[in-house]
């Protein structure tokens, strides 16, 4: 079997950090929260990896039982994979998107 393989890590790779927003829970934003979420979505584009949401329960899963969660509140309900310089970079960039504003606020984790 051929052995793993990974790519040299170049200077730019090292200087430039991943990072995930995760979004809790949702409400329904204004007209207005909508195109300033899309504005902010493009003024980051350059940075983002992956983006999705997720809109359907789940399933949490210990060692003694599996049971389904319903979408709520406290829930998962979407990330984002994005680059940026530092947690702090990211924390403000996560400060300023419109629906944290208006709605939840983001978790910020760095890889």
């Amino acid at each position: 079997m051929g052995q793993w393989y990974r790519h040299p890590i170049t200077v730019k790779e090292n200087a430039v950090k991943k990072f995930m927003f995760l979004s809790l829970g949702f409400e329904k934003p204004t007209p207005e929260i909508m195109g300033a979420w899309q504005a902010w979505f493009e003024s980051i584009g350059d940075r983002i990896l992956e983006q999705g949401g997720l809109w359907k329960g789940g399933r949490e899963i210990t060692p003694e039982a599996t049971k389904d969660l319903p979408l709520g509140a406290d829930s998962i309900t979407g990330y984002l994979i994005f680059r940026a310089e530092s947690l702090d970079e990211a924390t403000k960039l996560a400060k300023a998107c419109p629906i944290v504003i208006s709605n939840r606020v983001y978790e910020v984790m760095q890889k």
